[in-house]
C-alpha cells in the first residue's frame, strides 16, 4: 500500500473496466469552462460522461451543453442535493446502456490534472483489490497548496487532513496508502461499490457525505486509496463561501458541523455511542464558546443549532445505525484508519495558544505598523528584528540564552525574586498586617459572594468585597485551595509586575520611535517597576490590593496602548481589555477607579480643547470612556450595595485588615509605605531622575504625559492622606497604595524614554545626542534598583509578619467551626482605658471578611447586653448572650481583675482554661442559639450576580480578538 510510485506507471495501457463521468454542476460558470478544458485534456478518455446541472441560476447548464450535447445533460431541480444529483448521474448512464465498471465523480470547481484519470487507473491496476481511488487535491487557483490527500475525522467531528495549515506540494507526501475516504471531487469508485452500499447518505445533502461513504465501505471490507500522482484542482466553492446555495444558504458551519456530528453518531461502534452522545454534546457547547470568545457569534450559534438539528432526531440515527449494522464486522479495520484519540486535545491547546497571542500582540501590531511606516516615510527598509542578541538560526536556545547578557540578569533576577518571595510558600494561610488567612476551602469564597446575609458576629448584609469573585474562581482553578491562590499571589507578583513591564517599555519605546529601545534599558525600567511590591513595603505588610495592582498595571497599560490604533475595531477591543482589566484592578484597589474616571475626563476636557475635531469622533472617544462605564458593571453586585447601603467610603479603602497603612508627603513621593518599606532616599533619586528627563527637548511630549499620570495620582493622594473615614467600627484613611504605584510606574516611564531618547540617537550617528551621557544617565539610574535588590537582599523585611497569638484556646475555636451558635465574646482592654469587644464564629475572620465586619454597624441589642454584663451580671444577661449565640467569653491578657471578678461571680458562668495564665475564659451554661444567623440570598443579589456574569461573558467576547476567516 505505501509503496511509492513512480512515472514509469504513466502512459501504459490499462486492463481495468471503462470509466463513466458523473459531473455535478451548480452555478459553477465561473470554473466550468476550465474544468471541461481539464477533462478533454484527459490522457485516457473516459467511455462515457453525464452532467447533472441542479437548478444553476446563470449559463452551467449552457456551457455543459455546449461542451457534452444535449443528451449527456441532466437538469434537475434547484433543491436536489449532492448524493441525489450522482443517483441520478447513474440513472442516466444505466439508461443509454453503459457498463462502465468504474465511475469517476467531479465537481464544476474541481480542475483535473491531464494525467489524473490516468494515475487514478494504474493505481488501481496495481491494487486490485482497491475499490475507492481518489486523487491529491491542490488548491484553486494558487495550484501549490495542498487540500487534502485524503481525510479521515476525530472524535469530535473535526475533518482531518494531516496537513500544515498552508503546506505546499513538494512531493513530500506521494506515497499511495489506504486512508479512511477520499473527497468525492475526483474520487474513483467502483460502480458495484456504489451500488452495494446504496451511494451517498442523502441526510447530508452538501458537506461530509465522502467521510460517511468511506467509513462504510472501509467496514464493507473494501479499500481506499490516495493516489497522490493523480493531482485534481480544487476551488471548495461552497466550503469557502464563494457561492451560496438553497441546501447551506449562508450557514456553511451550520451544514458542515450536522453532517459530522450525523456522520460520528450513525457510525461509531455500540459501545462508543453513549460516549460520543456526551462528548459531542458538550464539546460542541465548549466550541460554542470559544466562537464567541473570537467574536463569531453566527458560529456559534450554528454550532449550537447543529448538535440540537442532530439530537433532536434521534430516528434518523437510529434508521442510519440499523441501515449501517449488517457492516460492524469490519469496526476494528476502521479503528486504524481514524484520526488518533489525542489529536482534538492537541487542537484545543493550539487554539487556547492562538488565542491568547492574539489578545496580548495586539499593541505590539500598533507599533510594528508604525514603525513599518516610519521607515517607509524615509524610504529605507526597516531592520529585521531578532531575539535578544540573536546569533543565528543555526545557533541552539541555550547557547542563545548563555551569551545574551540581557537573557542571564533577567533570569537571575527573577529568580532571586522568587527566593525572596520564598515566605508565600512557607505557610498553609498566609496572613500579615494587612492580610488575613485564606478560608479552608474556595465555596467559603464562593458563599461569601452569593450570599446577601452574612453569618459573621452578629450577622451582616454587607456585600462581600468585588475581589471574592475572583479569588474564588482562581481557587477553584487550583481544585479548592483558596491558601494556594494567595499564596500565587505573593510568589508571581513581582516576576508578572516585571514582565508586564518588559512588555509596555518595549511596544511604548517602539511607538516613541521605530528603532525602539536597547534591551539594557528596557531590563532596567522593568527591573526597577518590578521592585516596586517590595520596595514600597506592600509585600511584607501583606497589601494584597496593592500587590497585585502593581502586577496588573503594566499589563492595563499595555492593553490601552491599543487606543493608538488607526482602526476602530482595534481601538474597541483595546477598550474592552481594559475594561476587563481595570475592573480586576478595581476590585483589588477601588481607587483605581477614581483614578481612571478623573483620567478620563481630564483627556475628554484636553481633547475638546485642542484636538475637538478628532476628540468628537465617536470611534475615539465611546473607547476612551467605556472601560470606567464597564467596570461598575462588572462590579456590579459590589457597586450597588456600597452606594445603596451608606457604604460609598469603600470606594476609597484599602482592600484587607483595617486600618490601611498612612503615607505621608515624603512617602508618596519616594514611593513608599508607612513601615516594612525600603529607604526613601532610592525612591527620591528616581523622582530626580524623572525630572531630569524633561530637560531633554526631543523626548518632552512622553515625559511630560508620564508627569501628568505622576501629577494627577498625586494630586489626588495629597487630599485623601488627610482625609478621615469615619467607618462603623473604625476610622481610617483612604488608601493611597495604588496611587503610589502609579506614580512611581510614571517616574520608570519617564526615565526610560528620556534615555531611550538619548541611546538611540547616539546608535544611529544622530550628533545632536550623547552617547555618553545616555551611558551615564543609566549608570546612575541603575542605581535605583540596585538600592532597592540589596535592601530586600540584607535587610531582612521581606517576611510576612505572622498574626499574633489571639489568645483564644484551641478547643474553642474548634467548637466555633462546628456551626454558629458556637460564638466566642472576645474582650480586649481594661475598665480603666475602656473595654472593646468581637464575637468569633467560625475558624476567625478570613480573607474577604475583614471588608464586611469593618463596614457592619455594631448591634445595640449585643452592645447593650455586654455592657450589663460587665456593670451588673446576672443570669438573664447570660441567657440574653447565650440566645444571642455566645458559648464563650474570653479576657484576653492582661485581664481586669475588677472585670474577671464579675464574671467569676456570675451564676451561668462557668471558668474555662485558658492557654495563657494572664488570659481568663467562661463558659455560658445555657445552651447557645444562633436560628438568626442563618445566611441567605436575597432575590436582588442573585439578579446583580446574574448581571454581573452576562457582562463578564460580554465583555470576554468582546475584548478576544475577531476571527480570521479561512473562507
Amino acid at each position: 500500500m505505501g509503496e511509492q510510485r513512480g512515472p514509469e506507471s504513466v502512459g501504459r495501457e490499462h486492463r481495468t473496466g471503462g470509466v463513466a463521468v458523473v459531473l455535478v454542476s451548480h452555478d459553477g460558470s465561473r470554473w466550468l469552462p476550465a474544468v471541461l478544458d481539464g477533462l478533454r485534456a484527459q490522457r485516457v478518455t473516459p467511455e462515457q460522461v453525464v452532467a447533472v446541472d441542479t437548478g444553476s441560476r446563470d449559463e452551467s447548464a449552457d456551457l455543459l451543453i455546449a461542451a457534452l450535447g444535449t443528451t449527456a445533460v441532466v437538469r434537475e431541480k434547484l433543491t436536489m442535493t449532492f448524493p441525489q444529483a450522482i443517483a441520478r448521474g447513474l440513472d442516466a448512464l444505466d439508461s443509454t446502456g453503459s457498463c462502465a465498471e468504474w465511475i469517476w465523480i467531479l465537481h464544476d470547481d474541481a480542475n483535473p490534472d491531464p494525467g489524473a484519470l490516468e494515475a487514478l487507473l494504474a493505481a488501481a491496476e496495481d491494487e486490485p483489490t482497491a475499490d475507492v481511488l481518489g486523487p491529491k487535491l491542490r488548491e484553486w487557483p494558487s495550484l501549490r497548496r495542498l487540500l487534502e490527500l485524503g481525510v479521515t475525522i476525530s472524535g469530535t467531528g473535526r475533518r482531518e487532513t494531516r496537513l500544515e495549515r498552508g503546506e505546499y506540494d513538494q512531493g513530500q507526501h506521494d506515497d499511495v496508502r489506504q486512508v479512511l475516504a477520499v473527497n468525492t471531487a475526483g474520487m474513483l469508485v467502483r460502480r458495484a461499490v456504489l451500488d452495494e452500499l446504496g451511494g451517498f447518505d442523502e441526510q447530508m445533502p452538501i458537506f461530509g457525505n465522502d467521510i460517511d461513504f468511506g467509513w462504510r465501505a472501509a467496514r464493507a471490507g473494501h479499500t481506499t486509496l490516495i493516489v497522490p500522482q493523480a493531482v485534481v484542482f480544487h476551488a471548495e466553492a461552497a466550503h469557502r463561501g464563494l457561492r451560496k446555495t438553497s441546501l447551506t444558504g449562508r450557514h456553511t458551519h451550520l451544514a458542515e458541523r450536522t453532517a459530522a456530528i450525523y456522520t460520528l453518531l450513525a457510525n461509531s461502534t455500540a459501545a462508543l455511542l453513549p460516549f460520543q452522545l456526551v462528548r459531542l454534546f458538550f464539546g460542541s457547547m465548549l466550541r460554542a464558546l470559544g466562537f464567541l470568545a473570537v467574536r463569531s457569534p453566527g458560529e456559534a450559534i450554528d454550532e449550537f443549532a447543529a448538535v440540537l438539528s442532530v439530537y433532536l432526531r434521534p430516528q434518523t440515527i437510529i434508521a442510519a445505525r440499523r441501515a449501517r449494522s449488517p457492516l460492524a464486522a469490519n469496526d476494528d479495520r476502521v479503528r486504524s484508519l481514524l484520526a488518533p484519540r489525542w489529536l482534538p486535545y492537541r487542537h484545543g491547546l493550539d487554539a487556547v495558544s492562538d488565542l491568547a497571542a492574539a489578545a496580548t500582540n495586539q499593541a505590539a501590531d500598533v507599533a510594528e505598523r508604525r514603525r513599518a511606516a516610519s521607515y517607509a516615510e524615509r524610504g529605507e527598509t526597516p531592520p529585521r528584528h531578532t531575539t535578544d542578541d540573536e546569533l543565528g538560526e543555526d545557533s541552539g536556545l541555550v547557547v542563545k540564552f548563555l551569551t545574551n547578557p540581557v537573557a542571564l540578569v533577567m533570569t537571575g533576577f527573577l529568580l532571586v525574586a522568587l527566593w525572596l518571595s520564598r515566605d508565600a510558600l512557607g505557610s498553609a494561610s498566609l496572613s500579615g498586617p494587612g492580610l488575613s488567612p485564606a478560608p479552608a476551602d474556595a465555596l467559603d469564597w464562593w458563599r461569601l459572594h452569593a450570599q446577601s446575609w452574612h453569618a459573621l458576629g452578629q450577622g451582616s448584609d454587607v456585600a462581600a468585597p468585588a475581589y471574592v469573585l475572583p479569588l474564588a474562581v482562581a481557587a477553584t482553578l487550583l481544585l479548592g485551595h483558596p491558601g494556594g491562590v494567595v499564596a500565587l499571589l505573593f510568589l508571581l507578583a513581582v516576576p508578572v509586575a516585571t514582565w508586564g513591564a518588559w512588555r509596555f517599555l518595549r511596544v511604548l519605546g517602539r511607538l516613541a520611535d521605530p528603532r525602539g529601545a536597547s534591551r539594557w534599558l528596557l531590563a532596567w525600567g522593568s527591573i526597577t517597576y518590578g521592585l516596586v511590591p517590595f520596595v514600597s513595603g506592600a509585600w511584607a505588610q501583606g497589601r494584597f490590593g496593592t500587590v497585585l495592582a502593581a502586577a496588573l498595571l503594566p499589563w492595563l497599560a499595555h492593553a490601552a496602548l491599543g487606543f493608538a490604533d488607526p482602526t476602530p475595531d482595534r481601538r474597541w477591543r483595546s477598550a474592552w481589555r481594559s475594561a476587563l482589566l481595570l475592573a480586576v484592578i478595581a476590585a483589588f484597589a477601588p481607587v483605581a477607579w477614581a483614578y481612571a474616571v478623573v483620567g478620563t475626563v481630564l483627556v475628554l476636557v484636553l481633547g475638546l480643547v485642542f484636538a475637538r475635531g478628532l476628540i468628537t469622533d465617536r470611534t475615539i472617544w465611546a473607547p476612551l470612556v467605556t472601560p470606567v462605564l464597564a467596570t461598575p458593571v462588572l462590579l456590579l453586585p459590589w457597586f450597588v450595595p456600597m452606594l445603596v447601603q451608606g457604604h460609598g467610603s469603600a470606594l476609597l479603602l484599602e482592600v484587607g485588615r483595617p486600618p490601611g497603612p498612612v503615607a505621608g508627603a515624603l512617602d508618596l513621593v519616594s514611593g513608599r509605605l508607612s513601615g516594612l518599606a525600603a529607604p526613601h532616599w532610592a525612591g527620591l533619586l528616581l523622582i530626580a531622575l524623572a525630572l531630569a528627563a524633561l530637560v531633554l527637548h526631543r523626548s518632552r511630549g512622553l515625559v511630560l504625559v508620564a508627569w501628568c499620570i505622576a501629577a494627577l495620582a498625586a494630586l489626588l493622594a495629597a487630599p485623601l492622606s488627610h482625609l478621615l473615614l469615619e467607618l462603623p467600627t473604625i476610622d481610617a484613611r483612604p488608601a493611597t497604595g495604588f496611587l503610589i504605584v502609579m506614580i512611581q510606574a510614571a517616574a520608570v516611564v519617564a526615565v526610560t524614554m528620556a534615555v531611550q531618547r538619548l541611546w538611540v540617537g547616539a546608535s544611529s550617528g544622530d550628533r545632536a545626542h550623547h552617547p555618553f551621557l545616555a551611558l551615564g544617565a543609566l549608570a546612575v539610574a541603575a542605581v535605583v534598583p540596585a538600592a532597592g535588590l540589596g535592601w530586600a537582599l540584607f535587610s531582612g523585611q521581606q517576611s510576612l509578619a505572622q498574626d499574633a497569638d489571639t489568645g483564644i484556646p484551641a478547643y474553642m475555636t474548634q467548637a466555633a467551626v462546628l456551626g454558629p451558635e458556637h460564638g466566642i465574646l472576645v474582650l480586649t482592654g481594661s475598665v480603666a482605658e475602656g473595654l472593646t469587644y468581637t464575637v468569633q464564629r467560625g475558624a476567625g475572620v478570613t480573607l474577604g471578611e475583614d471588608e464586611v465586619l469593618t463596614l457592619t454597624e455594631s448591634d445595640p441589642t449585643l452592645s447593650d447586653d455586654i455592657s450589663t454584663l460587665l456593670s451588673e451580671p446576672s443570669p438573664q444577661v447570660v441567657e440574653d448572650l447565650a440566645a444571642q449565640g455566645i458559648e464563650y467569653v474570653v479576657l484576653t491578657a492582661p485581664a481586669d481583675g475588677q472585670v474577671a471578678a464579675g464574671l467569676d461571680a456570675t451564676a451561668g458562668l462557668d471558668q474555662a482554661s485558658a492557654e495563657d495564665p494572664a488570659t481568663r475564659a467562661w463558659h455560658l451554661v445555657p445552651e447557645p442559639s444562633a436560628s438568626f444567623l442563618e445566611a441567605r440570598t436575597s432575590w436582588f443579589r442573585l439578579l446583580l450576580l446574574a448581571l454581573q456574569g452576562v457582562a463578564f461573558l460580554t465583555v470576554a467576547v468582546l475584548a478576544g480578538p475577531t476571527r480570521k476567516e479561512s473562507r
